[in-house]
């Protein structure tokens, strides 16, 4: 139901419903919301509501018949005459309304009207909300938690930007502690011509191909393009592990960057772990939290009484050797969103953070600074599995020991053997295809659910590919429009003013009302965070579509009935396209 009708049909139910109240002597307290949903079944009609049952006790009414006195209220209204077309009572007193013929057509003029702004709200105006996503160690490629983040938080923000929010893209470099250390000594050993498996490797070191390259780059005195500051080049010094550091992050930082180029991902800020050392953020939170008298001292370490807001027991800040433990940072972090107005902070992040929940949330109330309970909001995603020719894929050569972003881009664009090793081969063709598939594919699912990438059947081009499902009823909208316009000099700047009341078969009113689903499918996404949301849309919009075209022909005799049928298909078009371009993915007008 499109926005505009759902307030009227909301406002002309909320005048029934006080008439009812006040004929059954009722007091002015009771005033229900009233919520509209669609019925579980098609045949039950367009629209239901259980205001009836919300009012029947404190009334002390049957709900049956406070529904039909609702009913009979509702439709003397002149104001409903033009919205429903009958109403039935239902099971204990749920109210079906049916829409009229009308109504429905309605959405295909709004939506040929406000175009690429269809389905978009001000809900969120004035609001600004900050996203972190991706957030990884700069000490190795993206692997594929990090492209299911990417994936799913560059569609989150997006969705939020649709209702208005002013919405910021953070990425946090964790770019201090014990894994830098493990990344510098591992490029030194790398340098000497150590390699994994040879005495002498490091313990714990990392192993992928692309060590051997940051010690090659960096003894020939290569140059690495910073993100941020000066160009790093390769000081060539073996023994200056300051140096190697230095050198390491910076060539990783560009690579993940390039990688985040190839997916199409954007941020705003890249927010370094580092600075909050340098800064005295770090120190400053460990002060504020001492002088609460939130911590305690054992054992020779600094301890944070979490247990005070829900935690199970209460855990370190700083070791007894000093260094301090991973979430304090991440608590200063949070301090620092809060000090630059972000009152709503979504974090996408890998199930593993679960732990780490209730103990930011703890350090941020215990340093009573006016942060709300429950800041941040999360979204944990689980890992993704990959399926190519058959076979689950454990290793990448490129990083040694997992799949890569950039390595299931190549595949899903399908890149032949031997190019994945040289990506300058690959044409934007090829990437464009991969691109679309991991994102479509990897915000398929719940963040909460087991996924299973199958190459295979991203590479395929007919309809159990979903991406290619979705994005073939685009090109073939395009293909018609095109058709029409040869053969019957048709002209897209005619379509608003296209009467589509002969639109009255069932599939066209049921692929209208799929159209005018649209509005509040986005609005429930972004209320629930729920990107997935859009996918699923997406693949139900293309089913609708694909069942009226293979029942209806479309250019017919008729131009009454022409125009408005291409009128049809031109809304459903934008729709889809809409709805790709929130979740990153590609309209083509010819596959």
């Amino acid at each position: 139901m499109l926005p505009a009708h759902k307030q009227n049909l909301e406002a002309l139910l909320a005048a029934s419903v006080q008439q009812v109240v006040t004929e059954s002597n009722g007091v002015a307290a009771v005033k229900p919301a009233i919520a509209l949903d669609r019925p579980k079944a098609a045949a039950h009609g367009d629209v239901a509501c259980n205001v009836a049952m919300q009012i029947a006790k404190p009334l002390q009414k049957n709900p049956r018949e406070l529904a039909q006195r609702i009913v009979d209220a509702l439709l003397a209204q002149p104001a409903a005459k033009d919205l429903i077309d009958a109403a039935e009572i239902a099971g204990p007193g749920f109210i079906n309304l049916r829409l009229t013929s009308k109504a429905k057509q309605a959405v295909v003029g709004a939506v040929i009207a406000e175009g690429a702004g269809f389905g978009r709200s001000t809900h969120g105006a004035g609001k600004r909300v900050l996203v972190e996503f991706v957030s990884a160690n700069p000490t190795g490629p993206l692997h594929l938690g990090h492209g299911r983040q990417a994936a799913l938080g560059d569609a989150l923000a997006n969705v939020l930007a649709s209702q208005g929010y002013g919405v910021h893209r953070e990425f946090y470099y964790n770019d201090a502690g014990v894994q830098i250390h493990t990344l510098a000594v591992s490029t030194q050993a790398r340098a000497k011509g150590v390699k994994p498996g040879d005495a002498g490797w490091p313990e714990a070191a990392y192993n992928g191909e692309y060590i051997a390259d940051i010690a090659h780059d960096y003894m020939n005195g290569e140059t690495v393009a910073a993100k941020d500051g000066e160009p790093v080049k390769g000081k060539g010094d073996i023994d200056d592990l300051d140096a190697i550091r230095k050198f390491a992050v910076a060539y990783l930082r560009h690579e993940q960057d390039m990688d985040l180029q190839a997916f199409g991902v954007k941020f705003d800020r890249y927010y370094l772990e580092s600075s909050l050392y340098t800064e005295g953020r770090v120190a400053q939170t460990v002060d504020a939290l001492v002088a609460a008298g939130k911590t305690f001292e054992q054992d020779g370490a600094l301890w944070l009484r979490t247990t005070e807001y829900g935690d199970d027991k209460d855990r370190v800040m700083r070791k007894s050797d000093g260094t301090y433990t991973y979430f304090l940072p991440d608590v200063a972090y949070h301090v620092t969103k809060w000090e630059r107005g972000f009152e709503k902070v979504i974090n996408v992040q890998g199930s593993d953070h679960h732990g780490t929940i209730a103990r930011v949330r703890a350090g941020l109330q215990a340093l009573g600074v006016g942060i709300p309970k429950g800041y941040p909001d999360y979204v944990l995603h689980k890992m993704v599995t990959v399926m190519r020719d058959g076979q689950e894929v454990k290793i990448s050569k490129r990083a040694g020991s997992y799949v890569t972003v950039r390595d299931l881009i190549e595949w899903s664009g399908g890149a032949v053997p031997g190019q994945e090793a040289a990506p300058d081969l690959l044409d934007e063709a090829t990437i464009q295809r991969g691109r679309d598939a991991v994102r479509f594919f990897l915000i398929s699912r719940k963040a909460d659910t087991e996924f299973v990438f199958d190459v295979d059947l991203a590479l395929k081009q007919n309809d159990e590919n979903p991406v290619y499902y979705v994005q073939y009823a685009h090109a073939r909208i395009c293909s018609i429009l095109a058709e029409w316009k040869t053969r019957y000099a048709g002209d897209e700047a005619s379509l608003p003013q296209t009467d589509v009341s002969v639109l009255t078969s069932a599939r066209a009113m049921s692929l209208m009302h799929k159209l005018a689903e649209y509005p509040d499918m986005l609005t429930h996404a972004a209320s629930e965070l729920a990107p997935h949301a859009i996918a699923f849309y997406l693949r139900e919009l293309a089913s609708e579509f694909h069942s009226f075209y293979n029942a209806e022909r479309v250019l017919v005799d008729s131009q009454a009935e022409r125009d408005a049928r291409i009128a049809l298909l031109a809304a459903t078009r934008q729709v889809l396209a809409n709805g790709l371009a929130i979740i990153g993915v590609s309209s083509p007008a010819k596959m």
